[in-house]
């Protein structure tokens, strides 16, 4: 059997696979946008929130417990008991899923008409629940493989799910959908669920032809639930809660006369602007997936040490990477949305939206640690406050200050929800974070971004400040001699590494 590749390449691994497959779906969206315009990618949008709220209930914590579970069982030396653990969450995931999934398909013609207000979404509805156990089963199988550390064969089956669904949906908008929102929606559900199944059907016979040790039968019903019931409580709501946000954005901004078009403003927020400003996190992203089950790890074995390594280490990356893509998407805004949408709004809304990609990235790293450290419960609660605070303000906001209030709800609870997190993650880690770290950081991106205003054309304007950034880094020591060895130490490592 392969011996396991550390955390840093695991992650390094799963980065290249994730940036590839950002670059492809980020590519797609452009696709979609040029099709439909703002106003269909609005109403896609509406319809896939719909969807995204039905999966998260149906998948109910599952795909992280099995991940947290599975660690746990490998930290202790115990992978004969995974095949009981993937046991039970397979009957807990089928048991979630088919009862989700038959309630949308029978409440689909209701909350197409009146929750997303088009019936043409009503067959997009009922493909998606007769897909849903599928999707939810991948998460467990999913799950297993990341905590498990075969992060290669994840890797693979999960850039052939891309690019197979991509084929069948691009396929279906091209030869059958057109311009048709109701049809595009369907189309991009296919070709999703068709993929979905690609990858559920490869990692079983996987895992069948490993021929894992199963041990005798063990208590997992407890743990399962009181790792996945808080899990589930804290998706479900945030999902909702994002799910009526997004239904009742286009409502309210109806009401500001400075909104012309409201479906197209949330259209070009949700699937233009977003997309954009998340494209670098796929790199986050990867790494946030393999902290969940590597401090799981860490956690069963005590090693409290580790624990605060990873955390110190982690928080410093994360601030550091948003940093730079901060004030390269705010640089480059105009020149990024001209050449992907030729529009000149997007630019503008871009440039706003990208001053808080530092606190959205450091909190999806502090998020995924948070509950590899098992703090699934409080993750609930502060789940539940943000959450309805930004339904709160929304309401009230969107009909005076239209996309300003959108932005000062936005900002503020998640600000709120990143300050909660981080709080109870380094009260539980023991860690503790100098001030002076992330405020000379902002001072050198701000000094950063003025110096390479000056230079007209993006491709310069983007490495003049990259160069100037790290000097400034440097000189104000948040890059220190402990870092550049620490990168050496990794590449060195790695040269000398077996084959």
């Amino acid at each position: 059997m392969p011996r396991p590749l550390p955390i840093f390449y695991s992650a390094m691994l799963l980065t290249g696979v994730n940036l590839l497959l950002r670059l492809v779906g980020t590519s797609f969206q452009v696709y979609i946008s040029a099709t439909l315009g703002p106003a269909g990618v609005g109403l896609l949008q509406l319809t896939m929130s719909v969807g995204s709220l039905a999966m998260v209930a149906g998948i109910a914590g599952i795909r992280t417990a099995s991940m947290y579970l599975t660690a746990g069982e490998l930290g202790q030396g115990k992978p004969e008991n995974v095949a009981r653990v993937l046991s039970a969450c397979t009957v807990y995931s089928l048991v979630c899923s088919l009862s989700v999934a038959s309630l949308l398909y029978g409440f689909a013609p209701w909350i197409a008409e009146h929750w997303i207000g088009d019936v043409r979404t009503i067959p997009s509805l009922h493909l998606f629940a007769a897909f849903l156990p599928v999707v939810c089963l991948c998460g467990v199988m999913t799950g297993y493989f990341t905590a498990a550390n075969r992060i290669g064969t994840l890797a693979v089956v999960e850039i052939a799910e891309q690019l197979f669904a991509m084929a069948a949906t691009m396929l279906a908008l091209k030869l059958w959908a057109g311009a048709d929102p109701g049809r595009a929606c369907l189309s991009v559900i296919l070709g999703s669920s068709l993929g979905t199944c690609l990858t559920l059907v490869c990692l079983v016979v996987l895992r069948l032809l490993a021929h894992a040790p199963v041990g005798p039968p063990i208590a997992v019903r407890h743990r399962l639930l009181q790792a996945a019931v808080p899990l589930a409580l804290a998706d479900i709501l945030k999902s909702g809660i994002s799910t009526a946000e997004n239904l009742m954005v286009p409502r309210r901004l109806a009401l500001n006369p400075g909104v012309a078009n409201p479906l197209a403003a949330f259209g070009m927020l949700s699937g233009m602007i977003f997309p954009v400003m998340m494209f670098p996190a796929c790199i986050l992203f990867a790494l946030a997936e393999l902290l969940i089950p590597e401090l799981a790890r860490c956690t069963a074995a005590g090693e409290a040490r580790r624990i605060r390594y990873l955390v110190r280490r982690s928080l410093k990356v994360s601030m550091l990477y948003g940093a730079f893509f901060c004030g390269a998407e705010y640089l480059l805004a105009q020149s990024l949305c001209r050449l992907l949408y030729r529009s000149t709004e997007a630019g503008i809304l871009l440039r706003r939206f990208s001053l808080l990609i530092p606190m959205l990235y450091c909190d999806a790293i502090t998020d995924a640690m948070t509950k590899g450290l098992g703090q699934q419960k409080i993750c609930v609660r502060y789940n539940i406050l943000t959450s309805a605070l930004d339904v709160l303000f929304l309401f009230f906001l969107l009909p005076r200050w239209g996309l300003d209030g959108y932005y000062i709800s936005f900002l503020a609870t998640h600000l709120l929800n990143f300050i909660l997190s981080l709080r109870r993650l380094l009260r539980i880690s023991g860690e503790a974070i100098p001030f002076h770290t992330p405020a000379l950081t902002a001072a050198a991106v701000g000094a950063a971004v003025l110096a390479a205003s000056f230079v007209l054309s993006p491709l310069p304007c983007a490495l003049s400040f990259a160069a100037v950034l790290m000097c400034l880094l440097t000189l104000f020591q948040v890059i220190g001699k402990e870092d550049i060895q620490w990168l050496i130490g990794l590449v060195k490592r790695r040269k000398s590494a077996p084959g």
